[in-house]
């Protein structure tokens, strides 16, 4: 396998796993460098981060926000809504491991020609996004946070696992066995969080039809495979917020018809919209 069809891939798994590293230092050996988690962190003890989705559950029970937080979560909200977009569920979310992997096996299983049972709509995660706001309001309590698997397995590498390795494994067996992508591409709350967030990020896919020859690699790993709609139409950037910038699809693409470029809204592409 070449280097050029797993760079992006690489490069995510050494970003997941270097937060998750960083993370684990801080709490075991009192590094300074990101100390937290990924609800709400401080980096280099001068910078807090804070998870957006998690400060909106916490005004929805009522209760009183430090001003750190707000910074964090406007530090976060600011990067992802300008630059990244989605990046977050493919970039820094631990559980994307976990789903891809669920991913992979499907495509060696051949599970994806099996007829499909289980239906679910992608507009379910902003549906959970309301869900979880209004429980948070009536229990008091985050809802989101009390069960987030990102939470879970986040912490768990920090502090350890307990019982709830039980729900990151029904959602590796869900993803699996169930829907294609199920977990990220249709429920995650905060999924849907960020994807509200970067709706007009600056850094995405630009598809270029002229070198395009129609191989479909890119629509077979895509895991928001709607957003590749342009594919063999016409030459323009993925206009989906649901995109997460995951760089699989460039990584598979033999013909260099894929890869990442920063917009311009000043100007109008060939497809009459950016």
């Amino acid at each position: 396998m070449k280097w050029s069809n797993i760079k992006y891939l690489v490069l995510r798994r050494i970003v997941q796993l270097g937060l998750l590293f960083l993370y684990f230092m801080g709490n075991a050996y009192g590094w300074k460098i990101l100390t937290g988690d990924l609800s709400a962190s401080m980096l280099f003890q001068k910078v807090p981060l804070a998870d957006p989705f998690a400060v909106l559950q916490i005004f929805a029970t009522g209760a009183i926000v430090g001003v750190n937080v707000l910074i964090g979560a406007a530090v976060i909200a600011l990067f992802y809504g300008i630059i990244g977009g989605r990046a977050f569920c493919s970039w820094v979310c631990p559980v994307n491991m976990v789903t891809d992997l669920a991913a992979w096996l499907r495509r060696k299983l051949l599970i994806d020609r099996i007829e499909r049972k289980v239906w679910i709509s992608r507009n379910v995660r902003y549906y959970m996004i309301v869900l979880a706001l209004i429980v948070s309001a009536v229990t008091g309590l985050a809802a989101f946070e009390v069960l987030s698997p990102i939470t879970i397995l986040n912490r768990g590498v920090i502090f350890g696992f307990g019982a709830g390795i039980g729900l990151l494994l029904a959602i590796f067996l869900f993803d699996l066995f169930a829907v294609k992508n199920g977990w990220c591409g249709h429920v995650c709350p905060l999924g849907g969080v960020h994807a509200l967030i970067g709706s007009y990020n600056l850094f995405r896919v630009k598809h270029n039809s002229e070198n395009c020859t129609l191989c479909m690699k890119c629509k077979t790993v895509c895991p928001e495979v709607e957003v590749l709609g342009m594919i063999g139409k016409r030459s323009e950037f993925v206009a989906g917020r649901e995109c997460t910038n995951c760089g699989r699809c460039v990584d598979v693409c033999d013909d260099d018809a894929l890869g990442f470029q920063l917009r311009n809204f000043l100007e109008t592409n060939t497809g009459g919209k950016q």
